[in-house]
């Protein structure tokens, strides 16, 4: 039995329809449900040796991929990878080895197997998973703090992705924290905003 305070905070989810991510933030891809990845196992990040741009690798039953995380081009494929590092799971530290521009390196990978990314950024901003239709998963953006969002629906908090068909895999903000992934197991979703811009403090009411 949910308490009423619980009971109130469901509806309150539910009620939250999808909605674009607030300003500054921007989709990378025109598709609602970014780019389909089939067998996605998981993401992480990483920074480009020369321009500093956010970079998102891509760990699927497919091989490996790199998107650039400000225009979505995926410039960088491994169908192959070799056994021992195909999957994050094969090291005690869940990474991959990196490819194309950052190959030699290697990225933590946040999905099935485990891991995280970054749910906060410096400048105020949140993000956070809630499931109150479980088990379909919603993902939160916030400016507020996080739950229990004391404030108007639209204002301070978001409901910016809802997996209602594939089971969500990793969600979070770049090192940068000027990049958002949602990760799904079907599909990979972007957003982005400029540096220096988008400080959740000069959001108004």
């Amino acid at each position: 039995m949910l308490s009423a305070y619980q009971q109130a905070l469901r509806d309150r989810l539910l009620a939250a329809p999808v909605v674009p991510a607030h300003a500054p933030w921007r989709p990378v891809f025109e598709s609602t449900y970014g780019v389909p990845v089939g067998g996605l196992l998981g993401i992480g990040f990483a920074s480009h040796p020369e321009s500093g741009r956010d970079l998102v690798m891509v760990v699927s039953n497919d091989g490996h991929g790199l998107f650039d995380a400000v225009t979505g081009e995926k410039i960088a494929r491994d169908r192959d990878p070799a056994p021992e590092d195909g999957t994050p799971d094969a090291v005690a530290d869940l990474t991959c080895p990196g490819l194309g521009p950052i190959a030699g390196s290697r990225v933590r990978i946040a999905g099935l197997f485990g891991g995280g990314l970054h749910t906060t950024t410096d400048d105020g901003w949140t993000l956070e998973s809630v499931a109150p239709d479980w088990p379909h998963h919603r993902v939160l953006l916030s400016a507020d703090g996080g739950l229990p969002h004391s404030g108007p629906y639209g204002e301070q908090w978001w409901h910016i992705f809802h997996s209602t068909y594939s089971e969500l895999r990793a969600f979070g903000f770049s090192l940068s924290g000027r990049t958002i992934a949602v990760a799904t197991s079907s599909d990979v979703s972007l957003w982005t905003r400029h540096p220096g811009h988008g400080n959740s403090s000069d959001i108004r009411h």
